[in-house]
């Protein structure tokens, strides 16, 4: 069976639910991650200070959804009913069954928790299990080890670095670390899931 690209769809978990990204989640987003340098460190954006950035950052990222080029959803943990983050399929080749899972954030109390991991989780589901994608993967800061430390968590098999890759917004280098899963490795995955090992 061919790969199907990814659309936006609502995926449910046991510790969050991940809907398609609407620009009515801004105001939540913004009560969420707004203001904390923090939370934005490692992405290609500066720290959102008002509703109405936050609002210019949601529009961008669905101009890229509505291209083709991504697919966002937003993340809310059971009991909060509200997003605390949001999470994307990007970089999708259909014909390469391959995409990669990124530009996500959760406001800092959800960091690298059953939350952050989750989303991951549910998107590998997706990505192997309903669009039978061979090759997922996961471009990472080098100086962000939280993102690495989930990588590792989910059991993202570690490629190397891309020595001098992106610019940062402060004009200074990244590397950029790869991750990936392949599809012959997610059903030992799935089977710690299911054993409540993960996440």
């Amino acid at each position: 069976m061919s790969s199907q690209p990814p659309a936006p769809v609502v995926l449910d978990g046991r510790h969050i639910r991940l809907e398609p990204l609407v620009p009515a989640h801004v105001p939540d987003l913004q009560l969420a991650g707004g203001n904390d340098d923090e939370v934005w460190r490692w992405l290609p954006a500066l720290t959102p200070r008002s509703e109405a950035e936050m609002g210019r950052l949601v529009e961008q990222r669905l101009a890229q959804q509505a291209a083709g080029e991504a697919v966002l959803f937003a993340v809310i943990p059971r009991g909060v009913f509200r997003p605390v983050g949001w999470i994307a399929y990007l970089d999708i080749s259909v014909p390469d069954e391959r995409l990669d899972i990124g530009w996500d954030w959760v406001a800092r109390p959800y960091r690298n928790t059953a939350v952050a991991v989750e989303a991951h989780l549910l998107l590998l589901y997706h990505a192997f299990e309903v669009l039978r994608f061979g090759r997922v993967q996961w471009q990472v800061d080098h100086q962000d080890y939280t993102a690495q430390t989930v990588m590792t968590r989910i059991g993202g098999r570690r490629e190397g670095p891309l020595r001098r890759h992106v610019r940062r917004l402060d004009g200074s280098w990244r590397d950029t670390v790869v991750y990936s899963l392949l599809a012959p490795e997610w059903p030992p995955l799935k089977e710690r899931i299911r054993a409540g090992l993960l996440p």
